[in-house]
This record gives structure tokens, sequence and C-alpha cells, in this order.
């Protein structure tokens, strides 16, 4: 009778987050950073269908690396938390650490199941508040780990690079159009050193937590000419208000809460999200 082959607890879990990092590293990258009035998104993404940053509930955004399928259904589950907690008790007690407890509690123990793969995903959870102070960001890996972050996160591709581009560069009170290019120009950067990349409108997904809109729902896309304007530095484009929402992730249903019917897209076969 052979021996069976052991592998000791540590070696097994490093081999796992090992496993879900380099998946994760294949996604193109998402920044999310603070501005003057709020937060903003932006992901290199060219699908129009796909997201990888949409609306969870009144102040409370969601971005996401990896593999789709994993992310969207991780998504959608989030809404429903966000739902059904804000109907059975108050809209103001869905915030953004409870759902990042909830996201942390759902990856660590399909992390540590022994009879699946963990999830290639890594996720972002950002809520806006009345102030800047207010703002809260969290970072969240595969194994369950929750990380609040200040001022700007990155995930995804070459996290580390864009991330210590943005340390030497973001400062408290930037514009919407002063935080846009800034994260637009650190995802265009080469981490070889050669010449930056020069990214279109089309290839990129931009939202924003904004705290001045006179909404309850603080999110909003940021989209074709507006977004165009914001690139060229056009300052006037940060009023702009006209982007309906509504349709990005469900309607909003009768008792105030954000829908949830929207069908899932089909998911690719690989991390290239």
């Amino acid at each position: 009778m052979s021996t069976p082959f052991y592998v000791s607890p540590q070696q097994a879990m490093a081999d796992r987050a090992e496993y879900a990092r380099k998946g994760i590293a294949r996604g193109r990258s998402v920044v999310v950073l603070t501005y003057a009035d709020g937060v903003v998104f932006v992901a290199e993404n060219t699908s129009r269908a796909l997201h990888k940053v949409s609306e969870i509930y009144d102040k409370i955004a969601f971005a996401a690396v990896g593999r789709y399928n994993e992310f969207e259904n991780l998504r959608i589950g989030g809404v429903r938390y966000a739902d059904l907690r804000g109907y059975t008790y108050d809209r103001a007690d869905v915030t953004a650490r409870g759902l990042a407890n909830v996201y942390a509690q759902t990856l660590g123990t399909i992390f540590s199941s022994v009879g699946e793969k963990p999830y290639e995903v890594e996720l972002i959870v950002a809520e806006v508040g009345r102030t800047g102070d207010d703002d809260q960001i969290y970072r969240l890996t595969p194994d369950g780990s929750v990380v609040d972050e200040k001022n700007y996160v990155v995930v995804g591709g070459n996290a580390d690079s864009i991330g210590n581009y943005l340390g030497q560069r973001h400062r408290a009170g930037l514009s919407l159009t002063e935080a846009v290019k800034l994260a637009v120009d650190s995802l265009a950067r080469d981490p070889n050193g050669g010449s930056p990349r020069t990214l279109t409108p089309d290839q990129l997904e931009v939202a924003v937590l904004d705290r001045q809109r006179f909404q309850q729902r603080k999110f909003k896309r940021i989209l074709g000419g507006q977004l165009a304007r914001l690139l060229d530095g056009d300052e006037s484009a940060e009023s702009d208000d006209s982007d309906d929402t509504g349709g990005s992730n469900g309607t909003s249903g009768s008792n105030g809460t954000n829908g949830t019917e929207e069908p899932a897209a089909t998911p690719p076969g690989d991390s290239d999200q």
C-alpha cells in the first residue's frame, strides 16, 4: 500500500493564494481614488456590457478584477444583501463595512474549502460619505482578508507599479477632471519604463460616487462625450449630470430598493476582466 502524499496546511494555503494571485494579475487594472466631491472608479475595459464597476446601493459601489462569472455572482449577492437589509431595517443600516464583512466571510469560506478552487477575484467596496473624511474604501483579497484603504487603491494587472505612481501624485481635494486624468495616466504607464499608451474613452469604464448629487443614489457612470471632455481637461464636463443610472444594475423597485432582476451576462472563459 502506497503512502498518501502529504502537503502541510501552510503549503496548501500558500499554493491556493498563489493560484488566485496569478489569475488576478492577468486581468486589467482598476483604479479607485478619492476626489473633492466623492470617489471615482476608472477601469480599463473595452466591453460595454460586462461591467467591472457597478452600483450596489445608494452610496455604495463595487469594483472587481478576475474571472467575470465569479465576481458577478458576488456582485449580485451584494445587491441582494443590501436590498434585504435596507428593506428590513433602514437604508442607513446598509454600509460598505457591513458589505465588506459579508464578502470577506464568503471569500474566506471558499478559499479554505478543500473541495473547490479559490475565487480568482479581488474586490473593492467603496462608500461616499457626507464629507471626504467619511469616505470608505475596502479592498478584499481571495482569502477573505479586508484592507481599509485610504485615498486610493489599485487591483489587478500591474497594481504595485500603478499604486506607487498614484502614491506620489494623489493629493486631497482633486477635481473630478484631475482625478480621472491621474487615474488614466497611471493605467497607461508602461511598467518597464517604455512610452505610455494612449487610452481612449472606448477603452475605459469610468463611474463616480458623487456626494453632491441631489438624488439618494450617488452612483453615476461617466460615458461618451462627457468622458472625452474630461480626458481633454474640460472641467465644465464635471457638472453634466444627465446620465440615467437606473438601468445599470436594475431599476428601483416600488419600495425604493435597487432591483436585482438583471440577468447575468454570459461569462468569458478566461480571466481577461
